[in-house]
């Protein structure tokens, strides 16, 4: 499972940018595209993505919208989301990542940048993640050694070091 490709959802409504994005990232990534704020929730329905890059300008609902409301669903609050948007304006740019963006970048992108910020925002969450369960770990010894089970939890801890999970 650890080998399987992480899929990155890519939301714009230019068919171009979707197309030109898919290109750049199929090599490392499994990549779905979404034109439309109703496409990109249909496929979150059904496939919960590693990262989500979205532009802003986007009929209908804009990407400021949308990323408020996968912020504020359980199921997508934690998925990375970087802007790809021609939006150049650093007060934009402040906005989206006061709304919860990891990074924004603007177009006309270069692929490696693109790439490099994906591998980076994934390779931050992947650590974030590891950190959440070893922290739920340690609650778990915590409880052990408070409820009189002092070796219930050295060996737990003894497991999580044998395992380099610590």
């Amino acid at each position: 499972m650890e080998n399987e490709k992480k899929l990155v959802l890519l939301v714009d409504d230019n068919p171009a940018t979707l197309q030109t994005g898919k290109n750049i990232l199929s090599s490392d990534y499994r990549v779905a595209t979404a034109p439309s704020a109703v496409k990109l929730f249909n496929i979150l329905q059904t496939n919960i993505p590693s990262i989500i890059i979205l532009d802003i300008d986007i009929p209908e609902v804009n990407g400021y919208e949308i990323i408020k409301v996968l912020k504020h669903r359980q199921d997508t609050k934690d998925i990375p989301v970087i802007f790809l948007t021609g939006k150049t304006d650093p007060d934009d740019e402040v906005f989206g990542l006061n709304l919860g963006a990891v990074d924004y970048i603007t177009k006309p992108f270069q692929p490696t940048l693109l790439r490099k910020r994906i591998e980076m925002h994934l390779l931050v969450e992947a650590q974030r993640k590891k950190l959440e369960k070893q922290f739920i770990e340690m609650e778990e010894c915590f409880n052990d050694i408070t409820e009189g089970n002092a070796n219930r939890a050295k060996e737990r801890i003894k497991t999580m070091l044998s395992s380099q999970k610590i």
